[in-house]
């Protein structure tokens, strides 16, 4: 596998746009196309809150229903969502000013939406940014970053990722970009992820590369404890790269499942690292649990403490934080014989030893914890299963973000 720049238009035949819509706000992009120029089969994986965006319950229609996709249309500043019978003809007003411009079905357009809730969108600037979005398609790295600078809201950065690998002889490419920063505990995946890629592959293995994925990636993302309205995870995959298609679980599909992988971890992380105020990546990793099943939920019960993310904002190293986390997380151990260290990517110091707090330096700890990229490691010394969780520490700007979100 190699790690190359760019985002969605990266594999073969993609082509992307980001454009100023005024769908909200004023003078900076909000409105993003993804377009394959051949027909793509899709996957998808959604919120699991029963309040559904108008735009997640069209896209479960399009994915499960729809013979291929080729288009995704997202703008960002209004969510969509508690917007009844309004928000749902909008979106399928929004796939068809897509579809009319593209000449493609109605049913080959997802659309997304991010922003606040309970909002009407503008249906007449959203056709006016599709014809632009349209008319600006290109399939650049510049054109993919447009796009991922589109979707954002109270994010500080883009978030893209793209690799390649070998199947059959042919080179093929994965590419893709989300936006999440606030309203983050998944239940499926983040707020809006989007990846393309150019493999051959049944309609049927793509959704369950995707379904198993998220288990271990987006589903380990934690921010604010909010599973929002509008989650979506899509993958466009259009089969140019010319691979044998892959249709049952070989070395092949293993191949493509460790390249996703990569993709959607790797955004899960960026997602993290960017929450909103955040000021430290903050990660826990549980090794030598029972099953992957509790080490899942010790590693997420970690680092969606509010204590414990107070504590990395404040390079406090109160080890009694992380280990009260574990503790409530559900999951059975003996305190009596495990071990917990604070790590950052150069050091790492073990805090607590079978029942008792070490003898560590707080100084050295507090260091360990100022590093933008923080870690607790948790040896549970019950068995070989392991799971890494990625948030971010609770800083006073998080409070002042979401206190004027609206306004």
């Amino acid at each position: 596998m190699n790690i190359i720049q760019g985002g969605v238009t990266a594999p073969k035949g993609f082509e992307a746009a980001g454009v100023e819509a005024a769908i909200k706000y004023q003078n900076r992009k909000d409105m993003a196309l993804i377009y394959s120029k051949e027909p793509c089969v899709c996957a998808g994986v959604f919120t699991g809150n029963i309040v559904k965006a108008a735009p997640v319950r069209w896209d479960q229609e399009v994915v499960a229903h729809s013979p291929y996709a080729q288009a995704v249309v997202v703008n960002s500043g209004i969510a969509n969502a508690a917007t009844g019978k309004q928000g749902y003809e909008c979106c399928k007003q929004t796939a068809q000013a897509a579809a009319d411009c593209l000449q493609i079905p109605q049913d080959a357009v997802l659309v997304a939406s991010t922003g606040v809730i309970g909002m009407q969108l503008p249906l007449d600037r959203l056709t006016a940014g599709v014809q632009e979005l349209v008319k600006n398609k290109k399939d650049t790295p510049e054109a993919g970053q447009m796009a991922a600078e589109a979707i954002m809201t109270t994010d500080t950065v883009s978030k893209q990722a793209a690799v390649t690998i070998e199947i059959g002889g042919r080179t093929v490419t994965l590419g893709a970009m989300c936006k999440g920063s606030g309203m983050i505990h998944p239940n499926m995946c983040t707020m809006l992820a989007f990846i393309t890629t150019d493999i051959a592959i049944s309609k049927e293995l793509l959704q369950e590369a995707l379904r198993e994925d998220v288990a271990d990636s987006f589903n380990m993302v934690s921010v604010d404890g909010d599973t929002s309205t509008n989650d979506t995870l899509v993958i466009l995959a259009n089969g140019l790269a010319g691979n044998e298609k892959i249709t049952s679980k070989n070395e092949d599909y293993d191949t493509f499942q460790a390249a996703l992988h990569y993709v959607t971890t790797t955004l899960a992380k960026k997602m993290a690292g960017d929450g909103e105020g955040a000021t430290a990546l903050f990660e826990t990793k549980v090794i030598h649990a029972r099953t992957k099943e509790e080490a899942r939920i010790l590693s997420k019960s970690v680092i969606s403490s509010n204590l414990s993310k107070a504590a990395v904002f404040g390079h406090d190293a109160n080890c009694g934080r992380f280990l009260c986390a574990l503790g409530y997380s559900g999951v059975a151990f003996d305190p009596e014989n495990m071990e917990l260290y604070l790590e950052n990517n150069e050091k790492s110091i073990l805090v607590y030893q079978d029942g008792a707090v070490t003898d560590y330096s707080e100084e050295e700890a507090a260091e360990v914890l100022s590093a933008p990229e923080v870690r607790v490691l948790a040896d549970m010394k019950m068995g070989d299963a392991e799971a890494c969780a990625w948030g971010c520490d609770l800083t006073f700007d998080y409070v002042k973000i979401n206190a004027d979100y609206r306004s």
